[in-house]
């Protein structure tokens, strides 16, 4: 017979032996993992302390770290030939500095890009490459050459480990309401865009999220930002069961909220472990964000939408038909990452996502749920369909926001 002292543990072991069934189902449904890029972190580390011996004038430049206003203050307090020679001779540095200005670190990162595109065919030439390094070398390269090309903006870059980056749509200075995509496991600079499943991927989601709401409200500047500035689970394994990359994701995504040019609302629109991400950064957000949306979400590592304690609007989704259902929403022993965001019981305000095909079909064009992200990204609650009876989702709320 089993006594209530061991009762705790009895339930520690199910809850383990639930994940890890789970765990072989979607191993076996599309969720695979990806093979890490060990490259060299000499550069960066080289960059950084180039950047800590460097002067501009008499001044010590500030430390990478500093919170984003300090870092405001520091590049305002510049001539624009000063910030552009630190951009020049820090690129990966300033191009990753948020409280830098928008441009600047567009210009910066076209500069590491080529840095990093010519560093890594080098490595191409390289005859004591194994095939499976080769391949992607060549894989890298073509990244690097994509992300180069003239019409994009490029926020932030790393290409250290898998990699990460950030790309903006639209006009980050100008815009009245900003919009962050925030993705899940097996996120890197090599999966950042696709062509086969091209909305499944970052860009892909943050350019059909971005057409979705200038036709929604055709004459209010808008932006949106496909960040995948954070090191994301690699597969299905204990980091996607865990919140320890999370934690380290949402301090980068605080910042990058906090550091925002302008007087812009931001939304938030979270997928999958990027929900996990969005949960642990929720009391730790700027008032400017006013909404929070998260759609196939495994938890956000809180109970009910008031305990991720954060004033924004929490809003969820989750097709008929994505297997992240299956997933066991409980938290033991810190394995797994809490209630479901779409139970009654939570809280949240409950999306329609109608149209939408499993786990990666939610910025899809012409789903209901990619149309319920753009009225939410510009303010037009009204407008928004709800999984219940019209209503029920966004009762309470005044019409459109205007700033």
């Amino acid at each position: 017979m089993t006594s209530f002292d061991s009762f705790p543990t009895l339930q520690v072991w199910r809850g383990m032996l639930a994940l890890a069934v789970v765990f072989v189902l979607l191993m076996t449904t599309g969720w695979t993992a990806i093979r890490h890029h060990h490259g060299p972190e000499q550069a960066r580390e080289a960059a950084l302390a180039a950047w800590r011996d460097d002067r501009t004038g008499s001044r010590e430049l500030p430390d990478p770290a500093s919170p984003p206003a300090e870092l405001a203050a520091f590049f305002g307090s510049l001539t624009p030939r000063q910030r552009d020679r630190l951009a020049a001779d820090h690129p990966l540095v300033v191009g990753n500095l948020d409280g830098a200005p928008v441009t600047l670190r567009y210009r910066a990162n076209r500069l590491a890009l080529r840095a990093a595109l010519d560093a890594e065919r080098a490595r191409v030439a390289d005859q004591r490459l194994s095939p499976d390094g080769h391949r992607e070398a060549v894989r890298r390269t073509h990244r690097f050459a994509a992300l180069m090309r003239e019409d994009r903006r490029i926020l932030a870059f790393d290409p250290s480990g898998k990699g990460r980056v950030a790309e903006v749509f639209g006009d980050l200075d100008r815009a009245r309401h900003v919009s962050v995509v925030v993705p899940g496991v097996d996120t890197s600079l090599l999966t950042f865009q696709r062509t086969a499943r091209k909305y499944a991927a970052p860009v892909g989601m943050a350019e059909s999220l971005y057409a979705a709401e200038r036709a929604a409200a055709p004459g209010t500047p808008t932006a949106v930002i496909a960040w995948a500035d954070y090191t994301a689970p690699a597969g299905v394994g204990m980091d996607a069961a865990i919140g320890r990359l999370a934690e380290s994701g949402a301090a980068r995504l605080v910042s990058l909220t906090t550091a925002l040019p302008g007087d812009s609302r931001v939304a938030l629109f979270c997928h999958s472990y990027g929900s996990v991400v969005c949960g642990v950064a929720a009391r730790r957000l700027p008032a400017r964000v006013t909404d929070v949306a998260v759609a196939g979400s495994p938890g956000m590592r809180a109970g009910t939408a008031a305990g991720l304690g954060t004033g924004a609007r929490v809003w969820a989704m989750r097709d008929a038909d994505d297997w992240i259902a299956e997933v066991p929403y409980l938290d033991v022993g810190g394995l797994g990452h809490g209630a479901d965001p779409v139970a009654p019981e939570f809280g949240a305000r409950l999306l329609s996502a109608a149209g939408a095909v499993g786990h990666a079909g939610y910025f899809e064009p012409g789903t209901e749920s990619l149309r319920n992200f753009a009225e939410i990204g510009v303010g037009s609650y009204r407008s928004v369909r709800c999984a219940g009876a019209q209503g029920t989702c966004n009762s309470g709320i005044s019409g459109t926001s205007a700033l």
